[in-house]
């Protein structure tokens, strides 16, 4: 019987991709696309479609219950620099709505969960440089709170209940499908955009600030592929560590400048620079290439010429 998936959060950065990689895996009609509003009405009319707030646990259920969902994805979240502005609003949404899915794996509606974790899990005392999995977490956001907070209960669900949760730690995440969802890792999405309308950008980074990187691409690839991984060889049941490009911004405008000679950026730092300090340049994913062959294809020039290209198709 082909594994019927629900998606919470389907419209946001990463879901939106998630989706249509998933439909294509597992077929449309298996896959049930949800989110609180329908503004990706592309998503919408591309497939099952249900309005769902990811708070509500009897919304979920009934989901669940009358699609016959085996796997959730749980996506919707709060990201780093929104989540400042609403701390409540972030803790209510990031920890109840995965409280709610894992007790549904707990009770045996679902068998499985996937729920993002973030490198926002370190903070100014974790070793900066090829940040190791098992390491100090003093996360400095309410958003990194809510996903250390959330690692520790996706541990204990599993080894006390045997919940089969399953989490990565994105690092930033570059796309040209979708556009940011109010993260500090924005200003490397934001950039191309902001290169091929304009030719110049104003950088709320430093350009020195070095931050772990991925293309949307290989985020989605290890994203189904840890769920497509045989559940005994994984051993990290909190959230692996991610890891595929770091770079600062100076990086990325070099890499963009030597395909659009004429492209110009001036810095201006705010307060999203002080949550980027806090947080690792590079980290160590071993244990996740270790465990489920995790390994990434995207290096940033490759990146570049792919987010530049597509870019250009949307905007002439």
């Amino acid at each position: 019987m082909a594994s019927k998936i629900l998606i919470i959060g389907a419209c946001g950065q990463i879901g939106t991709e998630l989706t249509t990689a998933l439909r294509e895996i597992h077929g449309v009609n298996n896959v049930i696309a949800s989110d609180i509003n329908t503004r990706k009405l592309d998503l919408v009319y591309s497939g099952p479609f249900e309005i769902i707030d990811a708070k509500n646990f009897n919304a979920i259920k009934d989901c669940c219950v009358n699609h016959n969902i085996d796997t959730v994805y749980l996506m919707a979240a709060l990201l780093s620099a929104t989540g400042e502005k609403y701390p409540m609003e972030a803790w209510d949404l990031n920890m109840n709505s995965l409280f709610h899915v894992l007790n549904l794996a707990k009770g045996g509606t679902i068998k499985k969960v996937y729920w993002p974790s973030s490198i926002a899990v370190f903070g100014p005392t974790t070793p900066s440089e090829n940040t190791p999995q098992h390491t100090i977490c003093e996360p400095t956001t309410v958003y990194g709170i809510t996903k250390q907070v959330g690692e520790r209960w996706c541990e204990y669900y599993h080894k006390k209940y045997g919940v089969d949760v399953r989490s990565i730690r994105y690092p930033g995440i570059i796309s040209h499908k979708a556009m940011p969802g109010g993260g500090t890792t924005d200003y490397a999405v934001e950039i191309y955009h902001e290169a091929i309308k304009k030719g110049s950008y104003k950088c709320f980074l430093s350009e020195n600030t070095s931050l772990p990187m991925m293309f949307m691409d290989d985020a989605i690839k290890a994203t189904t592929d840890l769920m497509a991984a045989n559940s005994k060889d994984l051993t990290i049941r909190s959230s692996y560590n991610l890891s595929a490009i770091s770079f600062t911004p100076k990086d990325i405008f070099e890499s963009i400048k030597s395909q659009m000679p004429e492209f110009t950026i001036t810095y201006k730092p705010d307060f999203r620079q002080a949550i980027a300090d806090s947080w690792p340049s590079s980290i160590d994913d071993n244990i996740a290439r270790k465990d489920w062959g995790w390994k990434h294809n995207y290096d940033l020039d490759t990146m570049t010429k792919v987010m530049l290209k597509e870019l250009k198709k949307k905007y002439d």
